[in-house]
């Protein structure tokens, strides 16, 4: 079949009736309900204060059960939780011993700043090439010529203990419901809701149960990173070919040789793939726990972002860069490195070339460092900093464009996101609830209309409607936004591998960057307000429309395309008529996206003041209220799960029709 015919065909089927049907459907409830909103009781349009479910209240009364209530008289929850803890200060003291802090009760001193460089430019070119080895060893030398070594030092050994824990855990999760259909139905629910609760939700109970500090940091980025390898770890071992098990069950495998020798070794790449989320998880946790007490790059960021000293919070913010940039591209490089095989007869050298060359280093560095200090620590003499530039560059942006910006961000706020703003808090509640259920019923029937009223249900009568509105607000202006100029962007990276290359680049290089780096610019431009955070969130968010046009645009299936040429098509015709109807699926992935980021983004930027839920999970953490907190986080993360819900459904069913799925 022709490009254009598929095209022509898929069209046809929709005109009749039954898109038009569907649209009319989840439209007309909404908009009479609209326009009608001035005829409307009080209860149908502002939810009733006084029938408001206690959720709060509720995870209050089981937090303090679990917190106070003993178990035989023996020991609380929270003495459990707290005991838990204390088991991750071992590995976090070794850790943090060999990288910075040393042993001194034996007298052993912390591994040199060089051996550091030199291990970890090795290991980049063990796993990729000369290009990453220059990579890593130039993020370690960052580290030290611009004095951050300790704090790099704190928040990387977080990072080592934390990966392995959460990696561990959501592999032994992912095997369990791969082989247990029950538990299967059971966790991923919670790791749907797991991966769109905002991050802060993570930090209230763990300063409940386990307190401040340190370890209470590692512990909540142990957590958070839990659920990618979960998810990937099912898809990797649901993706094992039957015909792959069958050969393994041919060739005698019981089932646990099955497991382990067969269908883990399969799924190595989505594994791995998995080990990479995880890392990076971790180390974006690892600066948001700095809230509850973790040592490291991120308290001293939060610290100077604090005192508005922008200088050196930018020469943390680029240590950080740094750091995530190298781990995932080191973590890339693993999961993507094929095993290499030598000849029987070769050499120890031959066959361990990395690992003589890694012994050199530490006895070469070992060496240095009996010969001169300045091979154990930089000197602090010789220590570098750009914060008096970046300061400088502040106010010359504060004196020379504060006028222009002033008027910008004025415009703004008066002619786009006041009058949004008051759009959305006019709009009734039971118009969005029949707005959103009609959509559930169109795209996917009674089950999902059920799932995502609940949803919204759930955020209505939690109490905080107003605010939930406001968030909504936020994120759909910067979504919108993002689409504008991701979409464009998208588009002409797609045109050929060289921009899809440096696209790529982009994408990743800034998708490293822990979410707080994010805050610093809007701050220099706009101080602080919803101007600032919406700009905060667009940068943040603009990234998965990007990567998923791209991805979409350039995977539309080559046949279909050459059916196009054939027929005549040109260039514009191509992309507009053949390459965006069938990439669209794709891209409304991306959008979907994009929402999640936006909604994770707009409560990180509730830090340079808003008045959305951001603001109340804020106060949640200052005053412990763990009840509170979870229920914020439950109505963040049901906005983004029906979101998700609808445009996957949609995405889900165009692709089929356009037989793509």
């Amino acid at each position: 079949m022709s490009a254009t015919t598929l095209i022509a065909s898929e069209q046809h089927q929709d005109k009749p009736s039954t898109p038009l049907t569907k649209s009319l459907i989840v439209l007309l409830p909404f908009l009479f309900l609209l326009l009608a909103a001035s005829m409307l009781p009080d209860w149908a349009v502002q939810v009733p204060k006084n029938r408001t479910v206690p959720f709060v209240d509720w995870a209050n009364v089981l937090v303090e059960h679990l917190r106070d209530d003993t178990v035989f008289g023996l020991f609380s929850f929270r003495d459990l939780t707290r005991g838990a803890a204390e088991l991750i200060t071992w590995p976090l003291a070794i850790v943090e011993g060999l990288l910075v802090a040393g042993f001194p009760a034996i007298g052993l001193p912390a591994m040199p700043w060089l051996m550091i460089m030199g291990l970890a430019g090795l290991l980049g070119w063990h796993l990729r090439d000369w290009r990453l080895a220059l990579l890593s060893a130039g993020c370690v030398a960052y580290m030290a010529i611009f004095g951050k070594w300790e704090l790099s030092m704190i928040t990387l050994s977080v990072v080592l203990v934390a990966a392995p824990i959460a990696g561990l855990i959501g592999f032994g999760i992912g095997i369990l419901a791969v082989k247990r259909p029950w538990f299967e139905s059971l966790v991923v629910p919670l790791l749907n809701v797991l991966q769109s609760l905002p991050h802060f939700s993570y930090l209230i109970p763990i300063a409940v149960f386990i307190g401040v500090g340190h370890k209470a940091g590692a512990i909540a980025t142990v957590i958070f990173a839990i659920p990618p390898m979960a998810r990937l770890t099912i898809l990797g071992l649901k993706g094992v070919a039957e015909e792959v098990r069958e050969a393994g069950k041919m060739a005698g495998c019981t089932r646990f040789q099955t497991l382990w020798m067969v269908e883990i070794p399969s799924a190595r790449q989505s594994l791995l793939v998995g080990v990479n989320q995880v890392i990076m998880q971790c180390l974006a946790m690892v600066v948001i726990a700095s809230f509850v007490g973790a040592r490291g790059l991120g308290h001293d960021l939060l610290f100077r972002l604090q005192a508005l000293k922008i200088g050196q919070a930018l020469e943390n913010g680029v240590a950080i860069v740094l750091m995530a940039i190298t781990l995932d591209q080191l973590s890339r490089a693993a999961a993507y490195k094929q095993p290499s095989h030598v000849a029987p007869d070769a050499s120890w050298l031959q066959r361990f070339p990395f690992l003589a060359a890694a012994i050199l280093v530490v006895l070469g560095s070992l060496l240095l460092t009996a010969i001169t200090p300045y091979a154990q620590n930089w000197p602090s003499q010789f220590t570098l900093s750009t914060a008096p530039f970046w300061d400088a560059l502040v106010r010359w942006v504060t004196v020379t464009l504060y006028g222009p910006l002033q008027v910008l961000r004025n415009a703004m706020l008066l002619y786009v996101l006041i009058p949004i703003r008051d759009l959305f808090q006019g709009i009734p509640w039971t118009a969005i609830a029949a707005l959103v259920a009609a959509a559930g019923w169109a795209l996917g029937g009674l089950r999902l209309a059920l799932t995502v009223l609940g949803f919204v249900l759930f955020i209505a009568f939690a109490g905080y409607w107003e605010r939930s509105l406001i968030t909504a607000y936020m994120v759909t202006v910067a979504v919108l936004i993002c689409v504008i100029i991701g979409l464009p962007i998208g588009i002409w990276a797609s045109r050929s591998e060289r921009r899809t290359g440096i696209a790529k680049l982009l994408c990743d290089t800034f998708q490293t960057f822990p979410s707080f780096i994010y805050l610093i610019p809007v701050i220099m431009l706009f101080k602080v307000g919803d101007v600032a955070a919406i700009s905060a969130i667009i940068i943040y968010a603009l990234i998965p429309i990007v990567r998923y046009t791209i991805f979409g645009l350039r995977n539309v299936p080559a046949e279909i395309v050459e059916a196009g040429i054939t027929s005549g098509c040109t260039r514009r015709q191509l992309l507009w008529n053949i390459r965006m109807p069938l990439a669209f699926p794709e891209i409304m992935l991306g959008i979907n996206q994009t929402i999640m980021f936006a909604l994770f983004m707009v409560i990180i930027a509730a830090f340079i003041g808003t008045k959305d839920i951001g603001q109340e999970i804020f106060r949640a953490l200052t005053f412990n209220d763990a009840g509170k907190g979870l229920v914020l986080g439950l109505c963040v993360a049901f906005m983004g799960l029906t979101a998700d819900q609808l445009i996957t459904a949609w995405a889900t069913s165009r692709k089929r029709r356009l037989g793509l799925a």
